[in-house]
């Protein structure tokens, strides 16, 4: 049998399929959900679920949770004098899932459908993938999260060409997915998102808020006092459902702290985590160059749009009631079930057609050609762009960039920056070419990117028919979001006047924004006026660096309004 798992970073669920539809199957302790919680005792008996949570509050450090965050990392875990890496504490949650499934069912489970927030790249992906095989089980597929939602709504089942909006916030991750379907076709438009945004920062800001109006520290506290902490604040924020005025009560050094919070105080608070929802909804809608208005259906799933400041924060933002009649908590893994179900040729199931999209964007790094023919390293390419439904493969032609060159270099990279050093590198390739002048030589650089997230990589040595291969599965690229951001704040001192100047730096930043958040031909239009405006920055002329700089900022108004009118 083939079940459905939403592995979640709060809570982790598992589903199966029945001639009644997708039903969740209960855990040990007979709930739906079971806490994506792991903790080790000193006899080397690991709890999860339930337990694990429970037991965080008498040994913190001996447990870990929110650790989804980390996937495909080399972050590492410590309980106790172990090390776990956040694949391998998933594949406890996993096994646990497993077993209580088997015990259900009566029967062996070694097959699933695991679900993932849109927005993971490969290496997360792959993770997922690997923690599911190191719990027994036999992946079927790595579903995207909003692609299940929309199946557990039946949105599938509808007659007519429909568009859809995904508002997916769980414990830990944030995505929006436009999705619109097409006869028997179910097509991902465009994803986007935040790894770093869910229902977990909501119970941080109460916490926040608890220590600064009480003059306290985190580090004046124990870990057992944070754990009672951080439990107390998610229980403060649940209590916001039935109430404008909710509680903490915390024993801090012996004392008891009553501390009371009100939804206005709390919302005022909130509101820097709210604006951050707003970028990748715009960022989706462009991308899939869809207004809100065309819309048919907004969905909402994941546990924490239940918050009643997120769904009043949505309303506003929509102008509308969204859709919320499935649960939630329980949308993703109904719709896991029901892939599932799909896998195995179900007759009572519609047969349909999913399709995904390459979530970031895939390219190479490049020599570009400056003013003075001047050349600089360091550029980016792309070649296969975010949001392509996949599978896609895609070519471009690079040629030589310097005179006698008998070798050229492929570097493959994953990312949105305009610069090769601030993207993800996946891998790398050789290729040699016949000795001659500059730009004489040229190879074919194609890109294969498979719904499995696997690129392969070929180059092709245009004069000679030479080709080489590179099949890119991510096993070794292990390196963090947290790991680039500090790469790239090591390299901040690397600035050089007058970018220096205030006036200069706000319009790069604002230029590099709207390249990032942009793509197609708005985006080279971008990437053309940046490289005129850096040109006229390397002559160092005060002068023509202000005729500039004035040119630029309309430059970049006008694109700006092209960009929002594409909402």
């Amino acid at each position: 049998m083939i079940i459905g798992i939403d592995l979640g970073t709060t809570n982790s669920l598992a589903a199966y399929y029945t001639p009644d539809g997708p039903k969740v199957i209960p855990n040990r302790l007979d709930k739906a959900l079971t806490p994506s919680v792991v903790s080790l005792d000193e006899n080397e008996q690991m709890y999860v679920g339930e337990t694990a949570k429970a037991r965080k509050f008498l040994y913190p450090e001996d447990t870990a949770d929110v650790f989804k965050r980390s996937m495909g990392s080399t972050k590492q875990f410590s309980l106790r004098d172990k090390n776990f890496t956040a694949e391998e504490l998933s594949s406890f949650v996993l096994r646990s899932l497993k077993e209580d499934a088997e015990s259900y069912l009566g029967e062996p489970v070694d097959e699933a459908v695991i679900s993932v927030p849109a927005y993971f790249n490969d290496a997360k992906r792959k993770a997922t993938k690997r923690a599911g095989e190191l719990a027994g089980f036999k992946v079927e597929r790595i579903i995207s999260e909003p692609t299940a939602a929309a199946i557990a709504y039946g949105l599938y089942q509808k007659n007519k060409n429909t568009k859809f909006l995904v508002f997916d916030l769980g414990g830990g991750t944030f995505d929006v997915s436009i999705l619109e379907l097409f006869e028997n076709i179910l097509e991902v438009r465009a994803v986007a998102g935040d790894n770093y945004l869910g229902g977990e920062d909501f119970t941080q800001v109460l916490a926040q808020m608890f220590l600064r109006d009480n003059e306290l520290k985190e580090d004046d506290l124990s870990a057992k006092e944070l754990s009672v902490l951080y439990a107390q604040a998610e229980s403060c924020k649940l209590g916001f459902s039935g109430s404008r005025e909710s509680v903490m009560s915390c024993r801090i050094d012996g004392n008891v702290i009553d501390y009371r919070v009100t939804i206005e105080d709390y919302e005022e608070a909130c509101q820097f985590l709210l604006e951050r929802i707003r970028k990748p909804i715009r960022r989706s809608l462009s991308d899939a160059n869809i207004k809100l208005s065309e819309i048919d259906e907004i969905v909402l799933v994941g546990g924490a749009t239940k918050l009643s400041i997120v769904r009043k924060f949505v309303g506003k933002l929509f102008g509308r009631m969204p859709n919320s009649s499935v649960n939630p908590d329980e949308a993703v893994v109904l719709g896991a079930a029901i892939q599932a179900a799909m896998k195995e040729r179900r007759k009572d199931i519609r047969e349909v057609i999913l399709t995904d999209v390459c979530p970031f964007t895939l390219g190479t790094e490049v020599v570009v050609e400056k003013e003075n023919n001047q050349f600089e390293t360091g550029h980016f390419c792309p070649i296969i762009e975010r949001n392509t439904v996949i599978p896609a493969s895609r070519t471009e032609r690079l040629y030589t960039a310097h005179d006698g060159q008998t070798r050229l270099r492929v570097n493959v990279l994953q990312g949105e920056s305009r610069f090769a050093k601030n993207n993800l590198a996946l891998g790398e390739l050789y290729i040699d070419v016949p000795r001659g002048p500059a730009g004489q030589e040229a190879v074919d650089v194609t890109y294969t990117y498979d719904i499995n997230s696997i690129l392969e990589v070929e180059v092709k040595a245009v004069s000679t028919g030479h080709r080489e291969k590179l099949l890119i599965k991510n096993q070794n690229n292990m390196m963090s979001d947290e790991e680039i951001q500090t790469r790239m704040e090591e390299l901040s001192y690397l600035k050089i006047p007058p970018r220096d100047q205030e006036a200069n730096k706000l319009l790069l930043f604002r230029g590099e924004r709207l390249y990032e958040e942009s793509v197609g031909r708005l985006r080279q239009k971008i990437e053309w006026c940046l490289n005129k405006f850096e040109a006229v920055l390397d002559t160092q002329d005060p002068v023509r660096i202000e005729a500039a700089r004035g040119e630029f900022a309309s430059e970049l108004e006008q694109l700006e309004e092209e960009f929002d009118s594409l909402e």
